[in-house]
């Protein structure tokens, strides 16, 4: 009776100290704050970097803020207007998924200073929905990467409409442009001509390239 009695009132205070983690394999709740508890200081960082990535858009100018509460619906009233696009968020709004890109050319360039040449990267860039809106971008980096995605930056807000229409007859969708135009830059020159549904596009491969774009 007395070994028993000895048992059952060492029982509470044996498991007590069990709770608290002084049993056999103890620190069994206290174990959480080892280093096997916390899932190691990588992957509480990696969820900051992965959070920081995927923030919500905080828009930087009037438009943007008009564009982020809906009061503007679509990018053609932006063009209705005139107004200046000043964020590449503006046009991933509207036009998101169906907007593409391609890298029309990387070219190192040099600039001659005290200390010798210094090289940098030129990149061309095209990007365009190949329904009506094209935009042609160019920037110069110190490395490619950050020449290309500064080159998208660049050809988003420079983001155009283009006017389409017929040769003949007014039936179906547009395939053409409407008239013959001519573009002059630098001592290059171009010139469009209508032509008849199903012609395709007949150009050289940099300008039949943008064109399928647009």
């Amino acid at each position: 009776e007395i070994q028993m009695a000895d048992a059952a009132s060492a029982g509470p205070a044996q498991g007590a100290r069990e709770g608290r983690g002084f049993g056999r394999g103890g620190f069994g709740e206290r174990g959480g704050r080892g280093r096997g508890g916390r899932g190691g200081r990588g992957g509480r960082g990696g969820a900051r970097r992965g959070g920081r990535d995927e923030k919500a858009w905080v828009p930087m100018t009037k438009l943007g803020r008009l564009v982020a509460a809906g009061l503007v619906k679509s990018i053609e009233e932006i063009y209705l207007f005139s107004l200046p696009i000043k964020e590449p968020k503006i046009v991933d709004h509207f036009l998101g998924s169906k907007l593409k890109d391609e890298v029309l050319k990387v070219q190192p360039v040099q600039k001659q200073t005290c200390a010798g040449q210094r090289t940098r990267f030129k990149a061309y860039v095209v990007v365009g929905d190949s329904d009506g809106h094209i935009g042609l971008g160019v920037k110069c980096a110190k490395e490619v990467a950050g020449a290309i995605q500064g080159a998208i930056t660049v050809a988003k807000q420079s983001l155009l409409p283009i006017r389409r229409g017929y040769w003949g007859n007014k039936i179906g969708a547009p395939h053409t442009v409407p008239c013959k135009v001519t573009g002059k830059w630098g001592s290059c020159r171009i010139r469009l001509v209508p032509a008849p549904r199903g012609t395709g596009l007949v150009a050289a491969p940099v300008p039949k390239k943008i064109l399928e774009y647009a």
